[in-house]
C-alpha cells in the first residue's frame, strides 16, 4: 500500500529514475524525480500499464513527498489519474485517507509501467534525451498515420 503523503519508487527502477535526471553532472531530460515519475505515470496511462511492485527504493530515490508534486501542480494529474482508473468520483475525497492511499498507489503502479515501458526504450543508449525525443516523435508520427488512414475528408472536395 501507498506510503501515507509520499510516492513510492520500486527499488528496481531507482537507477533508471537516478539516470533520467539532469542534476549532479547527468545529461537526463528531467529536472527532478516527481518529474520522471510524473512522465512515467503519463506513459503508463497512455498503453494502459500498470504494474504493481514488490521493494520500494528506501534509498535515493526515496519516497517523494507529495509536497514536491503538488507545488508543480502534478497533485492534479494524480487525481485525475485516480478518478479516471476508478471510475468513482469518492477517490477524490481529502478527508478520506483510504481514498488517498489508492489515488497514490494507482499513480505508482502506472508510473511503474512506464518505468518498465522505458527501460525497454532506453536499452542500450547513452544519451536518455535524444531517444526519448525519437520515441515521443515516432508516437506522434505514428498517430498522424493512422488518423490518416481513417480521414477520408480528403476526398471530399
Amino acid at each position: 500500500m501507498a506510503e501515507s503523503g509520499r510516492i513510492r519508487v520500486a527499488k528496481d527502477k531507482a537507477d533508471l529514475v537516478k539516470a533520467l535526471i539532469s542534476t549532479d553532472g547527468g545529461n537526463g531530460p528531467f529536472q527532478t524525480f516527481a518529474d520522471v515519475i510524473v512522465f512515467a505515470a503519463a506513459l503508463g496511462v497512455k498503453y494502459k500499464k500498470r504494474v504493481p511492485f514488490e521493494e520500494v527504493s528506501k534509498r535515493e530515490p526515496a519516497p517523494i513527498r507529495l509536497e514536491v508534486f503538488a507545488v508543480s501542480g502534478y497533485d492534479v494529474l494524480i487525481k485525475l489519474i485516480g478518478i479516471t482508473e476508478t471510475q468513482d468520483i469518492k477517490i477524490l475525497s481529502p478527508d478520506e485517507e483510504e481514498y488517498e492511499k489508492q489515488r497514490h498507489e494507482i499513480f505508482e503502479e502506472f508510473a511503474n509501467g512506464g518505468l518498465e515501458i522505458l527501460q525497454n526504450e532506453l536499452r542500450g543508449s547513452i544519451d536518455y534525451t535524444n531517444q526519448i525525443l525519437l520515441f515521443l516523435q515516432h508516437e506522434i508520427f505514428s498517430n498522424d498515420k493512422e488518423d490518416e488512414e481513417f480521414n477520408l475528408t480528403k476526398f471530399l472536395s
